[in-house]
């Protein structure tokens, strides 16, 4: 894996920008000739991809939603096929097992360092329950909340911590699954909450950096990245060190990033936001330096200009959709207001005239406390973190499980590998020398996701799906401005 790069002395910011120029590697033309409405050439292979979607939900473990999903490597079973697993739960003094949840409201549990080593237990993977005993979720902190009185305990009295979704609360994502392609290692990129993961999604680093101007000061920080926490009014955090949008800008290459109506992407803001809007948590990058440098901040768009983006053919390169409050599906919010809304997402893109030359990624920040069985991967200092569910979208999708192990880095290094001639996020050649520990794209194991395509078979029909395919529940108003 990339190791860590020598200072070459201390370089700010503005050092860095105009260094670019001669530091930067060339890559080819990114968007230069559209595809869109041509062939596919299959010899070039993921360079047929002229549109990377990445759709980031909210907290859900990868065996809270496919531990059932045929063929994966979901809940362990017994040779007569029967789930065999069970959690302790020192409070009751028993032992918890999963359990069909077909519930669509789940309080969840607690998500941050601390949860992810309580849960991990050194590798047994069996602290779900005691995590969430000693540390508590946001239905405990915040009773008053109206979905939490809609969520329920298993049949036994265990925490829905242990409960597990089928096709028959998330129909759309499990056709999703079995018509395209389902990752079952997609680990979290670190074992944390949700700022540091969308952190490492558009930049394979979380940190804290004491002097703003000088890269050089940061130092990892999966806590609380920035020189302090993201406040309610989602003013800019001080990250100095270079995000994918850095190479993405200095190479011609096209990207947007979709928030809610009313998310603040520049100060002065509200100090509340609504339940339309993107947690700032969520939308990091108004605080990146490089994002100023590059002048970016008119990519950072409404949701609104994706669906139009899709309609006509105009969808950038690169594009992440980031949910608004009331869709992100993180507990105690219904998971039918996030299904609808993703399917939503794929279906536009599905029905407008770049489906052939674009693939869809769709991911969830953290596993939200919710149990999972698979020890998470040491790739470095910071993590991997536990198992997220993960999927693939294309004409060209090789139909079936993907058992790679994947990370949000693996993101990354396709949209490197697609548009940037393999050029990294490594500050030794980047142009914004920064301390990071690990290249991630280059880290020994990280699966590649071109593998997931075949451009020689006939392309997939799109799967148009109805958003509420059983219909919407009544609307349940919460609010719940919490840190992910």
């Amino acid at each position: 894996m990339g190791g860590r790069r020598g200072a070459g002395g201390i370089a700010t910011a503005l050092i860095a920008c105009a260094a670019v120029a001669a530091t930067l590697t060339s890559a080819p033309p990114a968007s230069g000739r559209p595809r869109s409405d041509g062939p596919v050439d299959p010899s070039i292979g993921i360079m047929n991809l002229d549109h990377l979607i990445f759709v980031v939900q909210e907290n859900r473990s990868f065996d809270h939603y496919f531990g059932t999903f045929p063929g994966a490597d979901g809940l362990p079973r017994d040779e007569q096929g029967r789930i065999d697993v069970c959690v302790p739960d020192p409070a009751r003094h028993t032992c918890d097992k999963p359990y069909h949840d077909t519930n669509g409201y789940d309080e969840g549990g607690p998500h941050n360092v601390h949860a992810s080593r309580i849960t991990v237990d050194g590798g047994m993977m069996d602290g779900a329950v005691r995590a969430l005993e000693a540390i508590g979720n946001s239905c405990r902190h915040k009773p008053a909340q109206i979905p939490c009185e809609k969520a329920k305990p298993g049949p036994q009295g265990q925490p829905d911590v242990m409960g597990y979704h089928t096709a028959h609360e998330i129909p759309n994502y499990w056709s999703y699954a079995q018509h395209f392609v389902l990752q079952d290692r997609m680990f979290a990129p670190t074992d944390s909450w949700t700022l540091p993961s969308h952190l490492y999604l558009v930049s394979a680093w979380s940190a804290t950096c004491p002097k703003p101007s000088d890269p050089m000061s940061c130092r990892s920080d999966l806590r609380w990245p920035g020189r302090r926490w993201v406040p309610a009014d989602g003013a800019p955090r001080p990250y100095a060190w270079a995000d994918i949008t850095w190479l993405l800008s200095h190479n011609g290459v096209s990207w947007s990033y979709y928030v809610g109506p009313g998310t603040c992407v520049l100060p002065p803001c509200a100090r509340k936001p609504n339940r339309a809007s993107t947690n700032p948590i969520q939308n990091p990058l108004p605080g990146f330096r490089t994002v100023e440098a590059t002048n970016g901040f008119a990519n950072i768009r409404p949701h609104a200009d994706y669906f139009s983006a899709a309609a006509d053919g105009t969808l950038p390169s690169v594009s992440w959709i980031m949910p608004s409050y009331s869709d992100a599906e993180h507990p105690p919010d219904n998971i039918g207001d996030g299904q609808a809304w993703v399917t939503k997402i794929v279906n536009a893109a599905m029905e407008g005239p770049d489906w052939l030359h674009t693939a869809i990624f769709i991911t969830w920040d953290d596993w939200g406390g919710f149990y999972d069985h698979v020890k998470p991967i040491k790739i470095d200092e910071n993590g991997y973190g536990i198992r997220v569910p993960g999927i693939m979208i294309s004409p060209f999708a090789k139909t079936g499980i993907d058992h790679q192990t994947l990370s949000f880095d693996a993101y990354l290094k396709l949209i490197e590998d697609r548009f940037l001639g393999g050029q990294r996020l490594d500050p030794a050649t980047d142009g914004w020398p920064d301390p990071r520990p690990t290249v991630r794209e280059d880290a020994a194991g990280l699966g590649d996701l071109a593998q997931e395509f075949d451009f020689y078979q006939t392309p997939l029909p799109p799967l148009i799906l109805a958003p509420w395919p059983r219909g919407r529940p009544a609307h349940l108003h919460a609010v719940r401005w919490t840190n992910g």
